[in-house]
C-alpha cells in the first residue's frame, strides 16, 4: 500500500502580501481626496496596483517571501509619487 504524499505546511507571507495589496488599493484610492493628485496620475498607480496583484498572485505558491516584498514596493513608488508630485509638479 502507497503512503499519502506529504503536504508541506502553508506559508503565511504570501496572505501578509496580499493583506498588504489591499491596504495600498486604499491608500491609492484616497490619494485624490487626500493629496490632491491627477486622475492619470492615480490611474498610473492604479494600473501599477493592478500588475502588482497579477504579479503576486502568480507568484504565491512558488515565491512566498517575496509576494510580501510586493506591497513594501508599491508603497515606495506610492510615497515617491506624491513626494515628487508635490515637489516638482505642485500637487496640492
Amino acid at each position: 500500500m502507497r503512503q499519502p504524499p506529504v503536504r508541506e505546511p502553508l506559508s503565511p507571507w504570501p496572505f501578509v502580501g496580499l493583506v498588504g495589496l489591499a491596504c495600498a488599493a486604499f491608500l491609492i484610492g484616497a490619494t485624490p481626496v487626500a493629496v490632491g493628485a491627477p486622475w492619470w496620475a492615480i490611474t498610473l498607480l492604479a494600473l501599477l496596483w493592478l500588475a502588482a496583484m497579477l504579479l503576486a498572485i502568480a507568484w504565491f505558491t512558488t515565491r512566498p517571501r517575496t509576494v510580501a516584498m510586493v506591497p513594501v514596493v508599491l508603497g515606495l513608488v506610492w510615497i515617491a509619487t506624491v513626494l515628487g508630485g508635490a515637489r516638482f509638479l505642485g500637487w496640492t
